[in-house]
């Protein structure tokens, strides 16, 4: 089998009527969703900051999966996490945010459904529990994504990218945006994001949450693990994220995190995975998708970087009051781009795992085939 790391840098570049009346049930349980947080002056919805300044600290840990129905690796993932947070504030700066990459507890192969389903995270859960404890002990924010589940969505797979606060309250639960679709050979992912059950998912949560910003004493902050979509990072700005933590496994394009900073003007940091060996069915080489985290500027230029593919932390401190003094929105002359925008069809439509959640990838692979908008070539 090739190996992991080469296999994740290539990635990155149903339901029934009853059931849908029993969301719509739950989602009358919570109230009506947040109206859109959108402001048209420049300006944007905020919260009062704690402190002039925040250090943000970037983990590159490693990714470890294990073999189905072997939930020991899952623990002893969990207790390297929580000694990699110890590590963070043994020594050097206090990180106020620590960002972790996609999957560091769960870790990523080719399961099937109902394998990632027997071991996904709640949130909260178990395992938040214990970051909690974490967060509350360092009196930081623990940043970090994972395969998940959810009661208000059985039998669907969700990649979320959680945000805990210092009291150890989950803050934020930011579901994958999209998937991109169409370009591997033989298999399809099938987690679900938000774009494969879009009518639902606002139906629930409301449009503000299509595209969150988690706005904290520290910052307004955002999150995503979606590659190469410039526009998602442009309406994060545009609603007020002012720090985006974009997350990687396996490899990532610099110049589209740098672009996303400079075109935005705002602070943008990635975290990728280390090397990472004993993966069952990849060889340890990590090829060239490990390593390279780093921390972008408003200006485009890096702030912190790492040449090496090991675990390490990057840190970079931000002057959060004086960038928000000068900050808004950034410059779109919509108008000009507003009728493009709303001929133009994506490849696939939203909602194609509504009906039906592929049971693994290559189950995926046929479910997708043929559901193209697009002309084939």
């Amino acid at each position: 089998m090739k190996s992991r790391r080469a296999f994740m840098l290539n990635m990155a570049m149903g339901a029934t009527g009853a059931l849908m009346l029993d969301h719509s049930a739950r989602a009358a349980q919570r109230g009506a969703p947040a109206p859109l947080s959108m402001r048209n002056d420049g300006e944007y919805d905020k919260v009062d900051l704690a402190k002039p300044d925040i250090t943000l600290g970037v983990v590159q840990a490693r990714v470890r999966s294990f073999r189905a129905g072997n939930k020991d690796v899952l623990k002893e993932n969990l207790k390297h996490f929580l000694e990699l947070i110890d590590k963070a504030f043994h020594y050097g700066p206090r990180p106020d945010i620590l960002f972790f990459h996609e999957f560091p507890i769960t870790g990523w192969n080719t399961w099937t459904r109902k394998e990632i389903l027997g071991f996904a995270l709640e949130l909260p859960g178990e395992e938040t529990e214990q970051i909690s404890k974490k967060a509350r002990e360092y009196g930081c924010y623990v940043v970090f994504g994972t395969y998940a589940k959810d009661p208000d969505w059985p039998g669907h797979v969700l990649s979320i990218t959680t945000i805990i606060d210092p009291k150890g309250e989950i803050v934020g639960k930011h579901w994958k945006a999209r998937n991109i679709k169409g370009v591997f050979h033989g298999f399809e992912l099938f987690t679900t994001t938000i774009y494969d059950v879009y009518d639902r998912y606002v139906e629930m949560y409301g449009l503000d949450e299509v595209i969150p910003v988690t706005r904290t004493p520290i910052g307004n902050i955002a999150t995503t693990s979606t590659q190469l979509e410039p526009e998602l990072i442009r309406a994060m700005a545009m609603k007020g994220a002012e720090i985006v933590l974009r997350t990687a496994t396996g490899g990532f394009s610099p110049l589209d995190i740098q672009a996303s900073a400079l075109y935005n003007s705002i602070y943008v940091a990635l975290a990728n995975n280390a090397y990472s060996p004993d993966n069952p069915g990849f060889f340890d080489d990590p090829g060239s998708g490990a390593g390279g985290s780093v921390i972008y500027g408003p200006d485009g230029k890096a702030l912190a970087t790492t040449d090496s593919k090991f675990e390490t932390m990057i840190t970079a401190r931000i002057p959060i009051e004086a960038f928000r003094d000068r900050h808004r929105q950034p410059v779109v002359h919509s108008e000009l781009y507003l009728p493009v925008f709303e001929r133009y069809r994506s490849n696939y439509p939203p909602n194609l795992f509504t009906p039906y959640q592929p049971e693994d990838l290559r189950d995926a692979k046929k479910y997708l085939t043929g559901k193209s908008r697009w002309r084939p070539r």
